[in-house]
């Protein structure tokens, strides 16, 4: 991995690589894109340029308050307190924020 700058769509297709080949992963769609799955429930996908993650609530709340992330809205006044929007960054920090949020929705299958 690297830390330059990369566009989000190559970023994206390195996370699928490597998750397409985790255990319990798959792909698919959801959110109107392509996404990744962990035991057949969406972990991220790539949103309008942006990393979509699912995460704990408190950690999508402390991106945000950092400043390194967004909340994800499906339409006016329906923001989903477990997902987050993370600009193009290092493909490093993606895959970091994907490895954490596959765990966490593979907590959730169990």
């Amino acid at each position: 991995m690297t830390d330059v700058k990369a566009p989000a769509e190559e970023l994206y297709r390195t996370l699928a690589l490597r998750h397409g080949v985790a255990p319990g992963a798959s792909r698919g769609r959801g959110f109107g894109s392509d996404a990744l799955k962990a035991e057949g429930r969406i972990f991220a996908a790539l949103s309008n340029g942006r990393l979509l993650v699912k995460l704990p609530a408190e950690r999508v709340k402390a991106l945000v308050e950092a400043g390194l992330g967004e909340p994800f809205s499906t339409g006016p006044g329906r923001v989903k307190k477990e997902w987050v929007t993370i600009a193009p960054s290092s493909a490093d920090e993606w895959m970091r924020l994907s490895e954490e949020a596959r765990a966490y929705v593979r907590s959730q299958a169990k």
